[in-house]
């Protein structure tokens, strides 16, 4: 990377950790460019140029969350020997993830209220690509090991998906953490009781 690169760099970092700190504190929609530039000292144009809009900006932050999570479960997996113990596993950090995460109740408001330009939907097909990836490896191999009876793993990444987002989802409406983690919990138990069950 040369010098200019390094520097440009440096600037679309401190951008994106000045706007996450808007983000946090007064959520997407009362987050204005204008709080960023002030919040910056970036021109618009520099932020433009770096993330084309608010809202890739945005996404871009929702990304960084996405990789921070896949680091943090890639340190934690080996905890987890079997297949079902690494689906517990998934749900408890995703559980956690959904409670503590600074950008959660700002990501509501992103995911529910906002139209998505061609790019952004492009961006976030790309990452639920991963995540469904992701279960298929995770689940393909709890049927190689014969943990889980043959099946579709394709198919079923979408279904692990689904219950993942409808938890995230619903755990909203639990108010406490106990009742958000039990909620994870139970909604693998159900999938195992068929996947895993001949």
């Amino acid at each position: 990377m040369n010098q200019k690169q390094l520097q440009s760099e440096q600037t679309k970092k401190k951008v994106a950790g000045a706007s996450r700190a808007l983000f946090v504190q007064k959520g997407y929609k009362a987050t204005s460019i204008e709080d960023i530039v002030g919040a910056t000292g970036s021109s618009k144009g520099n932020i433009y140029y770096h993330f084309k809009s608010k809202e890739g900006l945005f996404l871009y932050l929702i990304e960084e969350w996405d990789r921070e999570w896949s680091l943090n479960w890639e340190q934690s997996e080996h905890l987890y020997k079997t297949s079902v113990e690494k689906l517990y596993g998934m749900a408890e950090h995703l559980a956690n993830d959904d409670l503590n995460h600074p950008l959660t109740k700002a990501a509501d408001e992103f995911f529910h209220h906002e139209e998505k330009t061609s790019e952004v939907e492009s961006r976030m097909n790309e990452m639920m690509t991963g995540h469904l990836e992701f279960n298929r490896k995770l689940l393909q191999e709890g049927m190689d090991h014969g943990e889980f009876v043959p099946n579709d793993a394709e198919r079923l990444a979408y279904i692990l998906e689904a219950l993942f987002f409808g938890a995230n989802q619903l755990s909203r409406r639990t108010h406490t953490p106990e009742k958000t983690r039990a909620l994870y919990k139970d909604a693998i138990t159900v999938f195992l009781n068929g996947v895993a069950f001949k």
